[in-house]
């Protein structure tokens, strides 16, 4: 089994399992990248109490003008703005910030939440949070040397049917949940690839680039590195063909070479299972591929949300039946914040209750719902699937970035 070396923890480095923060009366925060998701995020801060937006950072004028709009409507202070392409640094380093909420390209997601950390911030990093094994471990590391928060900004473990699953799963209603599916399948090809050779390098890599929104969820439900950890991954893609492009429901004739599908295996310490897919260049339509097998019941998500109980595996909840369990199990979140979410946030609002379980948390001082481990076992699937695939899909080992405390906790619990 191939395996990728683990550093070692330095002397007087400490996990921050639980890792709870001094608490923050008002949240002063600062972004970086204000492309589509950034601006997404501003909007959803215009309706959380108790925070600031103190500075933006984006080398393209008019983000930085979108966000100065934005703000004037709320009847908001104005934000100091930055546009060069290192002025992230200093923004990272700006003594009135206490959040660094980074949405910018890819390759710089892990420099700048390890540069903020090292600043003494807290930090948000959209997903992936790192591209590569070594960039999950500069994240770990830093975290535990800095004892700052490093939140991954992965919203579909926000998700109203995911959140209910789990709700329903920590109360023991599906029984022992023992193998799990998830998926990122969507059609990106309006974006154009042969245009655009950026989005082509971060899309096109050899296993799967994109992990988390399928996974993130999946190893909440497992209790991954709270009682169980990941052990070991194998990861299969298919030959690259072209595509054509697609624009406005309407095929193009240009074409764009990608991996057609890849499928990663993935097995934990005590033997549960995982499948993970990606296929961002077919016309499937949009899907999670949200399935989770438990000893009691069953739940799915792969064409719209389905429970099943007994022993005929066939047997759904009707749509009545399931709609009452739904709301029987509907999680607090969104009993608390769900009207709110529906209107102010994207994707059915679980962008928003996203962004306020993080400010609640910070402003508590508790530990956040997604932490460093996460951030890291989450993303380190990027490099991990293309190893395997490169090497003919050859077992390779899932790093312990607890490094052995993954057995001191007892399943994932949200901070109230």
């Amino acid at each position: 089994m191939f395996a990728f070396p683990e550093p070692d923890r330095k002397p007087n480095q400490q996990d921050v399992l639980r890792l709870a923060c001094e608490p923050l009366d008002v949240v002063r925060i600062a972004f970086i990248g204000l492309g589509k998701r950034g601006k997404e995020s501003i909007n959803h801060y215009m309706y959380i109490n108790n925070v600031q937006i103190v500075a933006v950072c984006d080398v393209n004028p008019s983000n930085l003008s979108f966000v100065a709009d934005k703000l004037r409507q709320h009847g908001l202070p104005a934000a100091r703005e930055y546009d060069q392409p290192d002025d992230w640094k200093t923004v990272c380093a700006l003594p009135d910030v206490d959040l660094v909420y980074i949405c910018t390209h890819w390759q710089l997601h892990a420099p700048i939440a390890v540069y903020a950390m090292q600043m003494g911030k807290h930090v948000a990093v959209e997903v992936p949070a790192a591209l590569s094994v070594e960039d999950c471990w500069a994240l770990v590391d830093t975290a535990e040397i800095t004892r700052r928060h490093c939140f991954m900004l992965e919203n579909c473990c926000y998700d109203k049917f995911e959140l209910t699953i789990l709700n329903m799963a920590q109360q023991n209603v599906l029984g022992e949940i023992f193998h799990c599916e998830g998926a990122y399948i969507h059609d990106l090809r309006w974006l154009d690839f042969v245009q655009k050779p950026d989005y082509l390098n971060s899309w096109s890599m050899l296993g799967n680039p994109y992990p988390t929104h399928g996974f993130g969820p999946l190893c909440q439900l497992l209790n991954i590195h709270r009682g169980d950890k990941l052990d070991m991954l194998v990861s299969m893609s298919g030959n690259q063909f072209n595509h054509p492009a697609a624009e406005g429901g309407m095929v193009k004739k240009e074409c764009c070479t990608l991996g057609n599908v890849n499928t990663s295996l993935v097995k934990t310490h005590k033997g549960k299972t995982v499948v993970l897919q990606h296929d961002i260049s077919s016309p499937r339509p949009y899907s999670r591929n949200y399935l989770v097998c438990g000893t009691k019941g069953f739940a799915d998500k792969r064409i719209e949300p389905g429970i099943a109980f007994g022993e005929n595996p066939s047997c759904y909840l009707s749509k009545g039946e399931l709609n009452i369990m739904l709301k029987q199990y509907e999680h607090p979140f969104y009993k608390e914040q769900g009207e709110v979410a529906q209107k102010v946030g994207a994707h059915g609002g679980m962008d928003f209750i996203m962004d306020y379980r993080l400010v609640y948390c910070l402003r508590k001082g508790l530990p956040l719902d997604v932490d460093v481990y996460d951030a890291a076992e989450w993303s380190c699937i990027v490099e991990l699937s293309a190893k395997s695939v490169e090497l003919g899909s050859t077992p390779v080992k899932i790093p312990d970035f607890t490094r052995g405390a993954w057995e001191r906790l007892t399943g994932l619990s949200f901070a109230q």
